[in-house]
């Protein structure tokens, strides 16, 4: 099984950045508690506040495949899709994860 790491390049409506971070919190509580999920992160473009990234990582393509299928999914984030104007995702397969070297070896 080799993770999977999803990005997914999302702006917003005018006036809705606010609630589309408070929707996909409620969301990624649910979708952090499936099977494969690893990992989910939000982040904000510093120079536009309307843009966002959402990065998920899982076990394996899989799973992130079976949970885009599901019905479960489209639950989920149907009010998140409804506060966009547009997104774009893409999947790659994690080859290599680097994580930084301890305090006292700076």
């Amino acid at each position: 099984m080799t993770p999977v790491r999803t990005v997914l390049a999302m702006r917003t409506r005018e006036g809705c950045a606010e609630r589309f971070e408070a929707e996909w919190l409620s969301a990624a509580e649910q979708i952090r508690q499936l099977d494969g999920c690893l990992r989910q992160d939000l982040v904000r473009d510093a120079d536009d506040p309307r843009s966002y990234l959402i990065i998920s990582d899982w076990a394996d393509r899989e799973r992130l495949d079976a949970f885009g299928r599901s019905e479960h999914r489209d639950r989920l984030l149907r009010v998140v899709r409804d506060l966009r104007e547009s997104a774009e995702r893409h999947t790659y397969q994690v080859l290599h994860s680097m994580p930084s070297a301890p305090e006292e070896t700076r």
